[in-house]
């Protein structure tokens, strides 16, 4: 089969006449230049043809400013020299625009050299493709305009002479490698041309420069050595411009996916649920400084509120035990006792080896079957639905080791990886359904295979991407484009390194699933980027049916990460500003307390009677306790099994932000057992209960089976029953005193920098005679904002302020920070503190909300005249 290419896209088209309309005005027949190069001592002449521009700079300024201003950009006061630049979403046809550009401006003004500069091997290999498959296009198009395309090649240097002396259109596509270094060949003197350098044949020909993916080449050496090329004009095309030249069009991922230019993305989020009975250790790194040598460590930690992922810095020497907060899981042998940085290792005292990017525990190889489990399945029911409509579907798995998916034996033959065996396994089970069955009628050993980089005997093996041996394995991925779309052809699951993933970019990728140890740390946009294309049908042509082109990603992380990291690459790469969704830095202002306020004695007269600080006393009977608590723990869930969960849910990229809808879920519970913690130790460490009285709360809630079934889930289960209980029980009880002397320092005022958004939260003080604040007041919700207006409106309130937040009061569920100080005048004066909420009804609130407003209740029992109330507007208080 053979790609078709539209030449009606109105999008194309608009971004093609972006470029070609800055030189409005400019003579068909003043674009040639004809040069002369004189070579060595016997002046031998070579005559060459260049590009010429008649038009004056003020000309073009003004042709930049109409462009912008269609395309609805800010208008450029003056050129940034004569760079321009283009700003197109990944998979809308960048490639295509910028080739098409070519004959354009070959067209309209006669511009016959082009160079095309490149960052990597990767996309030299698919702008080549691009003007293979796209050649016959464009010669239909265009007359038949004879062109030349090549690659340029530092050891036949001296065709150098033929782009210089062409006639005709010539385009040459180069890897910034190749020429931005003094070493380079192509930069020093050579003698098969009697002594120029190679780069002087390009240099006279002062050729249009197309940068494609410029953000990779913003280094001042490549800024240089792209000056260094002597350009009539630079052209820069990229979804992720680092900076932009005198922007001309711009298609945001917003417009993208408005316009339905690109696939709609699916997110199914494949992770672990209560999954903390193993020592889960994943190691994201290793360093060597001048003094010593640290790894960075990611391991369970106990916290106050349960078991948490955290990562951890890590000597030689240091135990995981303690740094875990004492997880008994971790006791025997997790010494770490070897950081190897030359082969990016450690090892621990028990034997254990881990290399950067390795994890053990948590359900880790399960998450992976899981992930390839689903991507199968996913595949199955995309096949069934677009066979019929001749459409090919492919499944891409990115990994990290190439002996995951292919190893070999003693005898050096190939074998499946873990990865290869897993994919057999699921898929045999999968394509055996009723549903699914013949759908794909080839052995499952022809539907999958590995695009790797090869060693000399033929081996697949890791690589960096940029290796020697990377460049055949790209120009077989760009050689096999059009032979994986044949919907008669096997091959329909590939498997490939996350180095080679910017070699891919084929139109029917459906599913990509990244096989990481650790959360995938490529970017997301990259992630997605390799599959936003829309898909074609078997004559080439391209679908835009919105239900047919639907990208789905695989990925070990929440779909919520996944959203929140999305959103942010776009903002940060493309300057979109998501509407209501982040906040504007510029709209940042300091908060500034009325100058004196200290003195005033309004303020000083409720500040006197609130400013002491107190301290707590609690008492309860411990059978109470026993009771209560085992009672608790009886009645908490059903203890399920750690589990592997999936959530799929579709991407929404809108003005208001990135945005999901959930689509569907399952849940996988793996067969595995479990070792058991020193319950009672666990638990006494985080209620400082005795571990008798442990013991008798947990034989009398009858539970005490749950523990196997998973025993870190029980065990905070457990924790969180005996503290509610706990805390009631001291809370009921509750008595506060003043602290002697002990006050809250007016200095604090002074020591704390405030800063707020100014938004619609943001209260902006009208009568500073009222408040301490000069003009705005720090406040975090609606309820607090319609409360400020109304007490600088009301006449009986004499003065009121928001207690900054090192205003705390200690209780038993944690600090505590009351929201308000008024004073009431009426025929009396009231001194009040008031928490306000949305909701009058206590038992709407969290737990720890209602027990601090108990506990703010019993703090202020001990000031005289002082009032505190739970309110929700200011009419509660009178």
């Amino acid at each position: 089969m053979k790609l078709q290419f539209d030449p009606n896209q109105e999008f194309q088209k608009q971004a093609v006449s972006a470029v070609v309309d800055i030189f409005e005005g400019q003579p068909l027949s003043g674009s040639e230049l004809d040069f002369s190069m004189v070579q060595g001592s016997m002046n031998l002449s070579v005559n060459g043809v260049g590009n010429h521009i008649a038009l004056a700079d003020e000309q073009i300024l003004k042709n930049v400013q109409e462009i912008q201003k269609r395309n609805d950009i800010t208008l450029a006061t003056e050129l940034d020299g004569m760079n321009f630049s283009v700003e197109m979403e990944t998979g809308t046809g960048k490639t295509y625009v910028y080739l098409r550009t070519i004959y354009e401006l070959n067209k309209n003004y006669g511009f016959k050299k082009f160079v095309i500069v490149v960052p990597s091997v990767a996309i030299r290999e698919g702008v080549l493709k691009n003007l293979e498959i796209t050649y016959e296009h464009f010669q239909m198009l265009y007359d038949k305009v004879p062109v030349d395309f090549s690659v340029y090649d530092s050891g036949k240097v001296s065709r150098l002479r033929s782009f210089s002396s062409g006639n005709t259109v010539q385009i040459l596509v180069m890897n910034i490698d190749a020429f931005a270094k003094d070493e380079n060949i192509i930069n020093k003197p050579n003698d098969k041309l009697t002594g120029k350098r190679p780069i002087e044949f390009i240099q006279h020909t002062r050729p249009f420069v197309i940068v494609d993916e410029p953000q990779n080449m913003e280094t001042p050496n490549r800024r240089k050595a792209l000056e260094n090329l002597h350009p009539t004009c630079t052209l820069r095309y990229s979804a992720t411009h680092l900076n932009l030249y005198n922007l001309v069009y711009s298609l945001d991922p917003v417009k993208a996916y408005d316009l339905g230019l690109v696939k709609q993305i699916e997110v199914d989020s494949v992770f672990s649920e209560d999954s903390f009975n193993d020592a889960f250790i994943s190691l994201e790194s290793v360093q060597a400084t001048t003094n010593r040598t640290s790894a960075k460590i990611r391991i369970d930690v106990n916290q106050p509120d349960g078991v948490k992922k955290k990562s951890v810095t890590a000597k030689v020497g240091d135990d995981l035990f303690s740094l875990s907060g004492s997880r008994e899981i971790y006791r025997n042998g997790f010494i770490l006792d070897e950081i190897d940085v030359a082969n990016q290792c450690v090892s621990f005292t028990n034997g254990t080896v881990l290399s950067v990017g390795d994890t053990q525990g948590g359900l880790t190889k399960e998450i992976m079957q899981f992930q390839i489990r689903k991507t199968i399945e996913e595949h199955f029911k995309k096949e069934r639905k677009l066979k019929e409509k001749n459409v090919k579907t492919l499944s891409l798995f990115f990994i990290d080791k190439v002996a995951n998916y292919r190893t070999y034996n003693n005898e050096g033959n190939p074998e499946p990886g873990r990865f290869a065996g897993w994919f057999e396994d699921a898929f045999r089970e999968i394509s055996g359904k009723p549903a699914y069955k013949g759908l794909i009628p080839w052995q499952v050993e022809e539907v999958h295979n590995g695009y790797f980089a090869q060693d000399k005997k033929g081996r697949v093996k890791d690589t960096s991407g940029e290796t020697k041996a990377d460049d055949d394995t790209y120009r077989l991925i760009m050689k096999d484009k059009e032979r994986l779309l044949d919907i008669n052809n096997p091959l329909r699951f590939i498997f490939s390194h996350s180095a080679l993933r910017e070699g891919w970019d084929n139109p029917n990728v459906f599913q990509i699933c990244t096989l990481n140890e650790t959360k995938s740390e490529m970017k997301k946009r990259q992630e997605i980027g390799r599959g936003l294309r829309l898909a074609v049908d078997h004559t080439g042509n391209r679908i835009h049916d919105r239900n047919i082109n639907r990208l789905t990603v695989i990925a070990n992380e929440s779909y919520e990460d996944f959203a929140k990291k999305l959103q942010q690459e776009i903002q940060d790469d493309c300057g979109v500003a998501f509407e209501g969704r982040l906040k504007n830095k510029r709209q940042r202002v300091d908060v500034k307390y009325r100058k004196g306020f200290q003195a005033d004695p309004k303020f000083l007269e409720i500040w006197d009677r609130i400013k002491s600080r107190t301290r707590y006393r609690v008492a309860y009977d411990t059978e109470e306790l026993i009771k209560d608590a085992a009672k608790a723990i009886r009645d908490i869930e059903e203890i399920k099994k750690p589990r592997i969960k999936s959530v799929k849910v579709g991407i929404t990229i809108e003005k208001p932000g990135v945005g999901y809808e959930v689509k569907g879920s399952g849940i996988y519970e793996p067969e595995k057992d479990y070792e058991i913690p020193d319950v009672l130790g666990y638990i006494q460490g985080k209620t400082e209960l005795t571990r008798s009285t442990i013991l008798e709360i947990l034989k009398g809630s009858g539970r005490m089976n749950d523990i196997l079934v998973n025993p870190q889930l029980f065990l905070d289960k457990s924790v969180a029953a005996i503290k509610i209980v706990l805390y009631d029980l001291m809370i009921d009880g509750i008595k506060y005193e003043r602290i002697g002397t002990k006050d809250y320092e007016m200095l604090l005022f002074e020591e704390q920098e405030i800063e707020t958004y100014l938004d619609n939260l943001t209260f902006e003080v009208g009568r500073n005679d009222k408040t301490i604040y000069n003009q705005y007041m720090p406040l975090d919700s609606e309820v607090e904002t319609g409360f400020a207006k109304e007490c600088e409106s009301r006449e009986d309130i004499e003065y009121f302020f928001k207690l900054p937040a090192w205003f705390q009061i200690d209780t038993p569920v944690g600090k505590y920070n009351p929201d308000w100080a008024l004073v009431f005048k009426n025929e009396k004066k009231v001194y009040f503190v008031a928490e306000t909420k949305s909701t009058k009804d206590l038992s709407k609130l969290r737990y720890d909300e209602r027990m601090k407003i108990k506990c703010g209740a019993a703090h202020f029992d001990c000031f005289e005249d002082v009032e505190y109330k739970y309110v929700t507007k200011v009419e509660d208080l009178v």
